[in-house]
């Protein structure tokens, strides 16, 4: 797989607690030199990220980050600000206590509503699959596929573990409507890029795919992989 191909899937990451407006200007600039999907960022440098890359880059940012149990009401907020401040794409957290109660009504609906609050911006739903059962994730994949999100996405990378290829094929082969598969967390390698890839991933949630070819670049001298 060529790598370009791969960039063009990635979504390039820093969501680090410490990053500061030069450390997302930074990635910004990979992100555009290498084509990536987009960056995903933390809500308060959406604005100046944006005013940084105009359209050369989608901005993405995340809602209800890391743990999902804030109030529906606050998440759609948080979207309409994002959106208002220019993300091009949302990554939003599940309420997984919901989920444990089986509450599916509220699940569906929240999704609903913040991809609402999302005014035509494309929507990524998190359901953290290291805390859940094969059955829930299953369920997860079905509540999404009716909800009008674009995407299913396997982690924050901020729990426990991130990506598996036993989780991202088993979401691929259980969503429906077009919905997609975005794994994140855990992605080391381009090799591991080109796994999840092959496995039913059409995006990946990752730092560290930019990071290999840089480095490559830096002993190569060209991106030939």
């Amino acid at each position: 797989m060529e790598i370009t191909e791969i960039l063009s899937k990635c979504d390039h990451t820093l969501l680090s607690q410490t990053a500061t407006i030069n450390d997302i200007y930074k990635i910004c600039d990979d992100g555009m030199k290498y084509k990536t999907a987009s960056v995903c960022i933390p809500p308060c440098f959406v604005k100046k990220a944006k005013e940084y890359v105009g359209e050369n880059l989608k901005i993405c940012t995340v809602i209800g980050f890391p743990n999902g149990y804030n109030s529906t009401k606050v998440k759609c907020f948080e979207t309409e600000t994002a959106v208002n401040d220019g993300a091009d794409e949302i990554d939003m957290v599940i309420n997984i206590g919901k989920l444990k109660e089986k509450d599916y009504n509220y699940l569906l609906n929240e999704i609903r509503e913040i991809k609402s609050a999302c005014n035509g911006k494309l929507l990524k739903v998190i359901i953290e699959t290291c805390l859940l059962t094969d059955e829930e994730k299953i369920k997860m994949c079905q509540i999404v596929s009716d909800s009008g999100a674009e995407y299913i996405k396997t982690s924050t990378g901020f729990s426990k573990n991130g990506a598996t290829l036993s989780d991202v094929k088993l979401m691929h082969d259980n969503v429906s409507n077009g919905v997609l598969v975005k794994a994140a967390g855990g992605i080391s390698s381009i090799l591991d890029a080109e796994e999840f890839i092959k496995i039913g991933a059409s995006r990946l949630g990752t730092s560290r795919v930019v990071k290999a070819v840089k480095e490559g670049e830096n002993k190569n001298g060209d991106t030939t992989y």
